[in-house]
């Protein structure tokens, strides 16, 4: 099994195809996720001094 599919392979047995959509989608998610760790930390900081 393969993790990554090139656009012009001809396989079945993937996770990710490398294209477009996927890129997006993990910017997306590495994002979003960047996000709320942040925020735990920030509200961890805020909630300790009071």
């Amino acid at each position: 099994m393969k993790f990554i599919k090139d656009e012009n392979e001809k396989r079945r047995d993937y996770i990710l195809q490398k294209d477009e959509k996927t890129k997006k989608m993990s910017l997306f998610i590495i994002t979003v996720l960047s996000i709320l760790v942040l925020a735990v930390i920030i509200s961890g900081i805020y909630f300790s001094n009071y």
